[in-house]
């Protein structure tokens, strides 16, 4: 117990210099340091006491964010400048302890990386980052929050790209980690898609025949043979009054980044890995569905439909997909939509008594027959197949 009390003042005078300063600014009262130095003395003594618990660590980090927010106000309404110290190093320091003594509580590295993407302190973040991963390879939803911290925040896909490669070494039977990295891959076309668009250079994408070539993926090796794709591919550089170079966005057309051929080539090597699994293959085709405006979607759709006809021609799960596939990108107010709807209802006629098929209808066509601006006809059509399909379900 010695030992933890020593340790305990060692941590406590460490502080001394930052309340001797609250005092002397008046940003804190006497009795105020007082209490402080007591609510800080209780949280050490349990912190390096045995039978620590990760929640201590967490209550004494809520302590502190509060704290400090508390003297960040004080500062502003006293108008003090150059207050000096502020509670960001000390709250680093409580998580980065945490995470050194209960290096396998996730929840503990959650709350470090949140901290620190709240405080924009991006060079910690990576080394966060960088030990998170390399204690837990295995954490599939680990490799994803990285991955999409990258993209979301840095708008970085190179790095969003190279942490899913790496995850997918790990964890290479979790199907979660194949549909989000393939997601993040159509999130990322989204953006492209949208820049041209911005800038007018919105034409139809012709993806070259060739890029397929490149999709498949020998399962020995560790990463999945990608198309080829440039850094001026993905970030065409300024070139223009404006900073933009026209001419490379124009050039994306031709590239894998736009045409489809990544994601493409993730499904491909994901059917591999799951032994052609139709179940995947839909889940992999209703994530991509929810993409109504990439160009390149219908060419993924029709692709993962070919492929499940192939290898599953009989399964309930290739059925559905190919049922929907005339809808695909095409929004329930569009002229175009009664005809594509016609069209999936003509294939629906071979499977309505597939009692898997009708219950995949239902789950498909009912925000549909919910949505506002639909048109009547067109929602009495849907409300009489989902009704059809009830009963296959409940004759």
């Amino acid at each position: 117990m010695s030992a933890a009390t020593d340790k305990a003042r060692f941590f406590l005078e460490k502080s001394v210099p930052e309340l001797k300063e609250f005092e002397r600014k008046k940003i804190f009262s006497k009795d105020e340091i007082s209490a402080i130095i007591k609510k800080r003395s209780d949280f050490e003594h349990k912190l390096n006491a045995r039978g620590s618990q990760p929640s201590d660590y967490v209550r004494y980090v809520e302590y502190e964010i509060n704290l400090d927010s508390l003297r960040r106000k004080r500062v502003k309404r006293l108008g003090i400048r150059g207050a000096g110290y502020s509670g960001q190093r000390r709250i680093f320091f409580i998580l980065d302890r945490a995470t050194r003594k209960f290096h396998g509580d996730v929840g503990l590295w959650i709350q470090y990386i949140e901290y620190a993407r709240a405080q924009k302190a991006f060079k910690k973040l990576s080394t966060i980052f960088e030990d998170a991963l390399r204690l837990h390879p295995t954490n599939a939803d680990m490799w994803i929050y990285a991955a999409q911290y990258a993209l979301d925040d840095h708008a970085d896909m190179t790095q969003s790209r190279s942490h899913m490669q790496r995850g997918l070494r790990f964890c290479k039977s979790s199907r979660k980690l194949w549909l989000h990295y393939a997601k993040l891959e159509l999130i990322y076309i989204a953006k492209l898609v949208a820049r041209q668009r911005i800038l007018g250079l919105d034409q139809e994408i012709n993806a070259p025949k060739s890029t397929l070539d490149a999709s498949f993926e020998d399962l020995n090796a560790d990463m999945i043979t990608l198309p080829q794709v440039t850094g001026e591919d993905i970030n065409p550089s300024a070139g223009d009054a404006d900073g933009v170079d026209q001419v490379a966005l124009q050039n994306l057309e031709s590239t894998p980044a736009l045409s489809g051929a990544i994601p493409l080539a993730i499904f491909d090597t994901a059917m591999k890995n799951f032994g052609q699994d139709a179940k995947f293959g839909q889940d992999f085709f209703n994530m991509a569905f929810e993409f109504y405006d990439l160009p390149c979607l219908r060419k993924i759709l029709e692709h993962i439909v070919n492929v499940l006809q192939q290898s599953r021609p009989t399964s309930h799960h290739t059925h559905i997909c190919y049922i929907k596939l005339p809808t695909a990108g095409i929004q329930a107010t569009s002229p175009n939509f009664p005809r594509a709807l016609i069209a999936s209802f003509g294939r629906l006629k071979e499977h309505r008594e597939n009692h898997n098929v009708a219950q995949e209808v239902i789950t498909w066509l009912q925000p549909y027959e919910s949505a506002e601006a639909l048109d009547p006809s067109l929602r009495k059509a849907i409300g009489a197949t989902i009704r059809n399909a009830e009963r296959v379900l409940h004759p």
